[in-house]
């Protein structure tokens, strides 16, 4: 394992910091879904065309082919620089080395430069209303029909289903099969006949997530990653890159939460009441513990090109350790404190969106059993 940064690393992380500092966009992004996705991806074209975009990817599709280190030291930086958030572009960029890994060599010269250069947005089509976490209880289901697979069923909490050009489809092709046997990964089409997307509106007024049906569309067989039912293969690989190097980027917007919660403390005049110090040095070790990890995690996957189980320790850690330090956040500088701050409603914001954390992208549950099985080897939990 190497944690170490080197000469050229440090250079790179110089460049990085100079071009955020004179980049980052400060205008509003907007509240409505046509004009935040023309934000999001102008925004992704931005450091696409600067030579940012996809910097661990392969030169072949648009990326760089830089270290993976090069990423860690982009999403460091960015974190730091308070670079706004990936938006609509989370799913294809977070989520594209499945396609990488999996994807047959047309699929990614057609998708990857696109998706880096800010010119499709995806989502993923993981969950149903019966199968949140246990993606073994999927029931939405494709017919093999001549060289199409025929697809009908439901998924809900479908992240920007309503901005999307593509989704990462997870479907049962075999009638017979049960648990996770029989499903296929599969590239649909979302302007496609047959797809009907209901936004779900949240108590902010915002749509993030959506609901999506599905009554006969039909999907060329080519859209297959890997192969017919493989798809629990492909959707680990799919959740692997998402809990490991795609929590990068929110792992160290973490540290700059703290560091940020710190600050206020002391100019609030609150840092040194009993107990607050105990607690805000706790959560710094932890904070450290988790860049450590993620280090680990980023010299692994270096070396595998797909990253392993591990990534669900990171996940499970960090999902805990969010909700630690935003409901400190609420004690430590109560409310008049937060008034005073100027970050109100974004304070409060964050710490409710912080119990989503434990959900989104597997249950904590999900991830202990992982753990267990995958990294530490104990019996299955059923």
């Amino acid at each position: 394992m190497d944690l170490s940064f080197t000469n050229d690393d440090r250079a790179f992380r110089d460049d990085v910091r100079q071009w955020l500092r004179a980049n980052i966009p400060y205008t509003e992004r907007p509240r409505d879904f046509r004009g935040a996705r023309a934000w999001d991806m102008a925004w992704q074209r931005t450091q696409f065309d600067a030579g940012f975009g996809g910097i661990a990817w392969p030169r072949d599709y648009g990326g760089q082919g830089l270290p993976l280190v090069r990423q860690l030291i982009w999403y460091e930086e960015y974190a730091r620089a308070g670079g706004p958030d990936i938006g609509c572009g989370f799913v294809g960029i977070n989520h594209g080395g499945p396609l990488i890994a999996r994807g047959s060599e047309e699929q990614k010269r057609r998708h990857l430069p696109r998706i880096l250069a800010g010119e499709e947005v995806w989502c993923q089509g993981f969950s149903e209303p019966g199968a949140g976490s246990d993606l073994a209880a999927i029931t939405t289901r494709g017919r093999v029909s001549g060289d199409e697979v025929v697809v009908n069923g439901q998924k809900i909490w479908t992240s920007f289903a309503h901005m999307a050009d593509f989704q990462e489809l997870l479907i049962r092709t075999d009638p017979d099969s049960a648990g996770h046997r029989g499903l296929s990964w599969i590239i649909c089409d979302m302007h496609g006949p047959g797809i009907t997307v209901r936004p779900i509106v949240s108590m902010d007024g915002l749509a993030e997530f959506c609901e999506v049906f599905y009554d006969d569309v039909r999907i060329p067989l080519d859209n297959v990653v890997g192969e017919l039912g493989e798809g629990w293969s492909v959707a680990m690989s799919t959740l692997g890159f998402e809990r490991g190097t795609g929590f990068m980027k929110l792992q160290t917007e973490l540290s700059v939460t703290l560091e940020q919660l710190i600050d206020d403390a002391v100019g609030l005049g609150v840092a040194g009441q009993p107990g607050v110090a105990t607690q805000l040095g706790d959560l710094r070790a932890d904070v450290l513990a988790m860049r450590a990890m993620t280090y680990a995690t980023v010299s692994t996957a270096a070396r595998t090109d797909v990253p392993g189980p591990e990534g669900s320790m990171i996940k499970l850690f960090y999902a805990d350790l969010a909700q630690r330090i935003h409901r400190a956040r609420m004690e430590i500088i109560d409310v008049d404190g937060l008034d005073r701050s100027g970050r109100f409603a974004d304070d409060i914001g964050e710490y409710l969106y912080s119990y989503a954390s434990t959900i989104g992208g597997g249950t904590s549950e999900v991830q202990r059993d992982i753990i267990g099985e995958r990294v530490l080897g104990l019996p299955r939990n059923r």
